[in-house]
């Protein structure tokens, strides 16, 4: 086992469900404390439609009060539409520390950031964002998503707006595999959103949901975990974040 991992996994099978090019890192870390990851993506993220249109909305950044990322994938896609020339004093908001990271790596300082809770409700609940009447704020996203960060800074008398960056479908994948051999391949799964573990509910089908149903399932924060008991989830292992190194520990939980 790698010195750097945090647990013997002990050959738990772990299913990843991430997007193709996210998961490969986060498999490696499974790998490396001794579990063995199986891939089997249930979401596609795609370019945005308009890159003019995303290009036009994040033009004039010094007439913007606030600039929100709700995912890592928010960033990947937006900076490269970005101008070369951001304001040094622009406020950059991320939902979670994954997204913060990423803006990091890209050079751009996260100003506020939730220190515990990380989604809508963490960031929403800071004291940065309780003030905000005559804010111009872009919110930086996929298509379609929740409307909590929107309506919440509207109705504190900010000016919102979407960027959409991205877009998410669900693949044509076949889990014929994956459910007849379900009993051998999958110990546990990971899930890093709402809309991942619906997908694979969708995917799995009729046949395969009973079988998600009773293995243990790993979702980062409150809300994906109580979406998927409501989904019929029996075990359900709530991780700090969507973040690796969080969604591993919580992983050896059942090892």
């Amino acid at each position: 086992m790698s010195g750097t991992a945090p647990c013997d996994l002990g050959g738990l099978s772990v299913l990843v469900t991430r997007p193709a090019e996210q998961a490969a890192e986060f498999a490696e870390q499974v790998a490396a404390a001794r579990g063995r990851p199986v891939t089997f993506p249930v979401l596609e993220i795609l370019g945005p439609a308009d890159k003019h249109a995303v290009r036009r909305q994040l033009a004039d950044l010094a007439r913007v009060d606030l600039l929100v990322f709700v995912s890592a994938s928010a960033v990947r896609y937006a900076f490269p539409q970005m101008p070369d020339h951001i304001p040094l004093d622009l406020r950059v908001a991320a939902v979670g520390r994954a997204t913060a990271r990423a803006l990091e790596a890209v050079g751009l300082d996260p100003t506020v950031v939730p220190e515990s809770r990380f989604d809508s409700e963490g960031l929403l609940a800071l004291p940065a964002l309780q003030d905000v009447a005559g804010w111009r704020i872009l919110i930086v996203r996929g298509d379609g998503g929740r409307e909590l960060l929107r309506e919440t800074l509207e109705a504190r008398g900010a000016h919102v707006e979407y960027v959409e960056v991205y877009r998410r479908r669900i693949p044509q994948r076949n889990p014929a595999n994956l459910i007849r051999n379900w009993d051998s391949l999958v110990d546990a799964v990971t899930v890093t959103s709402v809309q991942i573990l619906d997908n694979l509910f969708t995917l799995l089908g009729e046949e395969g949901t009973p079988l998600l149903h009773r293995t243990p399932l790993v979702a980062p924060g409150r809300r994906v975990a109580e979406h998927a008991a409501a989904r019929g989830c029996e075990r359900v292992i709530v991780a700090r974040s969507a973040m690796d190194a969080d969604m591993l520990a919580a992983l050896c939980q059942l090892a």
